[in-house]
């Protein structure tokens, strides 16, 4: 899944809010620019760690995937292995009959 513009959507969405809020609330410019810059800062950081927990976790998902295959992968072959042996064994009796 695409993440790379999460913390980007998630600081602007954020900065968006706080310019609507500050100029409802009449905020002198300068509180205005303080607010919105540590607000967008803040919301980096978080949409940056939530994107790193997010591809964590889904690296974590496809390591687990793999393994899964990887024994379905040996149990079948196990099995093949097993009705090979078989099948020479019923063509041995055969054979020696």
């Amino acid at each position: 899944m695409k993440r790379k513009n999460l913390p980007l959507l998630l600081m602007l969405t954020a900065g968006a809010v706080t310019c609507i809020i500050t100029f409802v609330k009449h905020y002198t410019m300068l509180e205005k620019l303080v607010s919105l810059f540590c607000v967008m800062l803040i919301f980096y950081i978080l949409g940056s760690v939530l994107k790193w927990t997010l591809d964590y976790f889904e690296d974590q998902n496809e390591k687990r995937r793999l393994q899964e295959g990887e024994v379905i992968e040996k149990e079948a072959e196990g099995q093949e292995g097993e009705q090979g042996q078989t099948q020479e064994g019923e063509s041995r009796e055969q054979a020696g009959e």
